[in-house]
């Protein structure tokens, strides 16, 4: 088996999880329904790796081989040569358990079958699966050439082997790997999520602007940047999806989503991407 790895949705996600494996010399199969969302996703990828060539992490050689060594797919055929595949579409539990039963039965034998999911449960995707040894999550931070951590989830039969190579992909491609058990959320979202939740519920009850909730915490805190600001930067939408994950998963009320943020995502204000959130841009 080739040490190819073929990565699932060509989102925001999924073209730096390429990227920084075509960095660190791994062949990538990008795989997407839409061949637009492919050609997009290989035109981020260039940009990128650009700032990396303008800030010298990079020459125009290794730009050059890094591009070369992605290629593109509309059909799930592709996971067919893949030692490794990395599943990174939409937050949608009925989408994931339809790419994994694909995955499974087109991944050849001894492929590791990961999950970018920043929420949904690990063990419950493996469930499905004929193979839920090799089920593992890969939780990569956004932006993915920049940030530095790989949340790794095991599920309740992933297995040592699965793991230690998972850790050492994560390692590979100039990442650090923490190893994390499988509830909802996880470690990063479990903590992350109630912040952006309560600073919504800020904004709901008049406590302080926007502005003014962000500069406590950039200010008071130390974060590189506010609460709300980030969570424009994510997604209300991927905010309000987590959030229900963890509200159903582990029945506490302490995780129910701000009406704010539910209303927000319903009129299509959900962030950076749709150019409006709880700022304008």
């Amino acid at each position: 088996m080739s040490d190819r790895i073929a990565v699932i949705g060509a989102g925001q996600m999924g073209n730096g999880i390429a990227h920084v494996c075509a960095v660190a010399g791994h062949d990538v199969t990008m795989i997407d329904v839409s061949q637009a969302a492919l050609d997009k996703a290989k035109g981020t990828i260039d940009k990128n790796l650009d700032r990396q060539v303008k800030k010298g992490a990079l020459d125009e050689t290794a730009k050059a081989a890094a591009l070369g060594r992605i290629t593109t797919a509309t059909s799930m055929e592709a996971v067919a040569n893949a030692a490794f595949v990395i599943e990174a579409a939409t937050e949608n539990v009925e989408l994931k358990h339809k790419i994994f039963a694909d995955m499974d039965r087109l991944a050849p034998a001894g492929a590791i079958l990961a999950t970018n999911t920043s929420s949904i449960s690990i063990t419950d995707i493996a469930g499905r699966v004929k193979r839920p040894e090799a089920v593992i999550g890969m939780h990569f931070m956004n932006p993915v050439p920049v940030m530095q951590l790989v949340e790794v989830i095991r599920g309740l039969a992933t297995s040592d082997e699965t793991t230690a190579r998972t850790m050492a992909l994560a390692q590979g491609v100039g990442k650090t790997p923490v190893e994390v058990n499988d509830y909802p959320g996880f470690v990063a979202n479990r903590i992350l999520m109630p912040m952006i939740n309560e600073a919504i519920y800020c904004v709901m009850e008049g406590v302080g602007t926007p502005e003014a909730i962000d500069q406590v915490m950039k200010l008071g805190m130390n974060h590189p940047m506010g609460p709300l600001t980030l969570a424009d930067f994510i997604g209300l939408d991927t905010c309000l999806a987590i959030l229900e994950v963890m509200h159903k998963g582990l029945g506490d009320p302490k995780y129910r989503p701000c009406p704010l943020l539910r209303k927000y995502v319903a009129q299509g204000w959900v962030g950076r991407k749709a150019g409006r959130g709880f700022y304008s841009y």
